[in-house]
């Protein structure tokens, strides 16, 4: 083996020293709890969680049975700080159960798009030629179809239900995902530790398993923490348009949509979901923020 390839063999053992990863995976962590942007997303996501956890537990709540039409659309008091919907179910119950969702919308949508946006993009970016042509003109039609028009379009042929909301959702963020990831391995497969990796015989999937994408994480991290904020934003246009999560359950924009023609009688049936869904989608959108800047390595000293 030649004193170049040596030397790039030496350099990548270096790069994959353990402690290494540990202390960037620290000064990124302090440099995230330094931003204040990182600070507020990562409280008001922690609340947020922990409200969406511990809801069943501390306030059970059923959405078939929960329901008293004397105390319809009561404006908020001491017993019911949010008010009651037009059925007389408890706002304030509703909205943090709500929070279950929604959650459950945005995460699981993330890591099933994010999972297939990142192996799409990972071949297409490595592989390159005649398999990037394929995969990248496959994301370029998804593309060209806005995606509101194209989620409302796949529920409406599946039909309104959750599972369907999450499938409508992840299709429609798969392309960004890929074309995220496909323009960080194009940078990063022309390094000198993936040539060395080659020169040794390593092969395809562990060059970009094991090498390219644990070195291409931070804008993945960053794309999906972003991408909750939007999977929870499109599912709740859905359940506005009644194409989403179907009642009794409830759902954000179902409550939204389910008010409006009460709004000019009682706003505040409109009011709380929509803040609701405002402060969820800023938290994690300021959390992307801060971790932006944490893992960018151009601002470690």
């Amino acid at each position: 083996m030649s004193t170049t390839a040596n030397a790039q063999v030496a350099a990548l053992n270096e790069i994959m020293v353990p402690g290494q990863s540990r202390s960037l995976m620290s000064d990124a962590w302090r440099r995230l709890l330094s931003s204040w942007n990182g600070r507020v997303g990562l409280v008001m996501i922690t609340i947020t969680i922990l409200i969406g956890v511990l809801a069943p537990v501390v306030w059970p709540y059923d959405p078939y049975t929960d329901s008293n039409l004397a105390e319809s659309r009561m404006s908020p008091s001491l017993q019911h700080p949010f008010g009651t919907d037009r059925l007389g179910r408890d706002m304030l119950r509703r909205i943090v159960h709500g929070t279950r969702v929604s959650l459950l919308i945005g995460f699981v949508v993330v890591f099933a798009s994010g999972a297939v946006g990142i192996l799409l993009g990972l071949f297409a970016g490595y592989f390159g030629k005649a398999v990037d042509s394929v995969i990248m003109r496959l994301m370029d039609i998804l593309l060209a179809f806005p995606a509101i028009l194209l989620a409302i379009a796949i529920v409406a042929v599946r039909g309104p239900s959750l599972e369907n909301t999450m499938i409508a959702v992840g299709v429609v963020s798969v392309p960004g995902y890929a074309r995220v990831v496909r323009s960080i391995v194009l940078s990063v497969r022309e390094r000198d530790y993936i040539d060395a990796a080659r020169m040794i015989g390593v092969s395809h999937g562990r060059i970009m398993f094991v090498h390219i994408l644990p070195n291409s994480l931070s804008p993945i991290i960053v794309q999906m923490t972003l991408g909750v904020g939007s999977a929870i934003l499109f599912a709740a246009a859905l359940g506005f348009l009644g194409l989403g999560v179907q009642p009794p359950i409830p759902e954000w924009g179902a409550m939204i949509s389910d008010a409006i023609p009460f709004l000019r009688q009682s706003p505040y049936l409109v009011f709380f979901p929509g803040m609701a869904i405002m402060l969820t989608v800023l938290g994690f959108n300021l959390l992307g923020d801060g971790l932006r800047d944490a893992l960018d390595p151009q601002l470690r000293k």
